[in-house]
């Protein structure tokens, strides 16, 4: 910075163009060249470069510990993304594990369902067969009681057409012989 002071003092590129001679103070570029040199002076007098020089490197201060800031949020973002990553990695993990037990659960309960199912189907169909087998033997019965009194019916009307007092009495003598003889 000071170089490029002492080369502007030095070599005054506009106060060649002037006309007249350059030392006196009628020559404006004279004028201007003193009022530059001097404000530099007055610059260095009280310390304006140091100063700025201060402020640049406190300011390169601030910018370095902002970009350490910065470095260290990164990284704790980082820290934070990665377990927030574990996290829903591990939960994605427990849902996935959830939902398969509920899937091993229903096939499980729809095979007690099914299985439940067939077992009231079969029991309904014994019920069916029992009622179906209980219909058949009533109705044996019932035919088997109505053929026995029309045969009783049948019997009495022709044992009434073919007997005579004397026959009938003789035949209930032996009826009751043949009953005596079998209850001893």
């Amino acid at each position: 910075m000071r170089a490029l002071a002492v080369l502007s003092v030095v070599v005054p590129a506009p106060a060649l163009a002037a006309t007249g001679p350059f030392f006196s103070l009628g020559n404006t570029d004279f004028v201007v060249s003193m009022g530059f040199v001097l404000f530099l002076a007055i610059l260095v007098y009280y310390k304006v470069p140091q100063m700025t020089g201060r402020m640049l490197d406190k300011r390169a201060e601030g910018i370095k510990s902002d970009l350490a800031e910065a470095r260290g949020l990164r990284e704790e973002a980082q820290t934070l993304l990665a377990s927030y990553e574990r996290k829903q990695k591990e939960v994605q993990e427990q849902a996935d594990r959830i939902v398969a037990s509920a899937r091993e659960q229903a096939k499980t309960e729809a095979e007690q369902a099914r299985e439940e199912l067939d077992r009231s189907v079969e029991r309904r169909l014994q019920a069916a067969r029992d009622q179906i087998a209980q219909a058949e033997a009533d109705a044996k019965r019932r035919v088997r009681n109505r053929a026995v009194e029309v045969a009783v019916a049948a019997a009495r009307d022709v044992l009434s057409e073919q007997m005579d007092k004397q026959r009938g009495g003789a035949m209930i003598d032996r009826s009751i012989e043949t009953v005596g003889r079998r209850l001893n």
